[in-house]
């Protein structure tokens, strides 16, 4: 189901404040969730590869709802990369860096957010040509703070910002000039998968698009 992919790291940042980490643990509820999240206005769905039941969930949402651009998330591998490929994945998250992986999404034409906690791994994703990196797990890695020391060495670097992100927080890292959008869970919560209340879903979509004025 691998198609040939236009998008670029910066343009699946630049669509919505929020990046939805979603985690999906049965096939039923993944096609209904995308049509949610989409109704509020969030396109870019990072599906995290957590559970045996995310790629056949991926498959389901880029064959029934091809409006959302399907990302993986947790891509730990070259073969993580391969597989979301060939799932329908346009994006892929991984939670840390290795040049096999940056290797292996180059040759596939997927744009990777890597995840990044130090100044030596921003360096070597330096290194192989990316710019737009995931700051990984944000809160516990120094927070805003954090991002606000590496603006001066790492000017030219965007992130992307997950891990302890709440709805309560996010415009603090929504404000910082390195900061173009935020990843979160918030958008799924557990108990509103598990009972399908879409239209709370949809609620929560919707009001991140307030966060980005908030921001900045």
């Amino acid at each position: 189901m691998a198609t040939k992919n236009s998008l670029s790291a910066l343009q699946v940042m630049q669509d919505a404040p929020v990046i939805p980490v979603i985690v999906l643990h049965d096939i039923a509820h993944a096609v209904p969730l995308a049509r949610a999240l989409l109704a509020g206005g969030i396109r870019m769905l990072e599906v995290t590869l957590r559970t045996p039941q995310a790629l056949p969930c991926m498959e389901a949402i880029a064959r029934h709802v091809p409006e959302a651009v399907l990302g993986a998330g947790t891509v730990r591998s070259a073969a993580d990369a391969q597989a979301a490929a060939m799932a329908g994945a346009r994006f892929a998250v991984s939670p840390g860096y290795t040049h096999s992986i940056g290797q292996a999404c180059h040759d596939l034409e997927l744009p990777l957010l890597p995840g990044v906690a130090t100044g030596s791994e921003i360096l070597m994703c330096q290194q192989d040509g990316l710019t737009e990196l995931k700051f990984f797990p944000a809160l516990q890695a120094g927070g805003p703070a954090m991002l606000k020391a590496w603006s001066g060495p790492f000017g030219e670097v965007r992130f992307c910002p997950t891990g302890g992100v709440t709805l309560q927080n996010a415009a603090e890292w929504l404000a910082l000039p390195n900061v173009v959008c935020v990843g979160g869970s918030w958008l799924v919560p557990a108990d509103a998968l598990a009972c399908g209340d879409w239209a709370r879903i949809t609620r929560l979509a919707r009001e991140t698009h307030a966060l980005r004025s908030a921001g900045k």
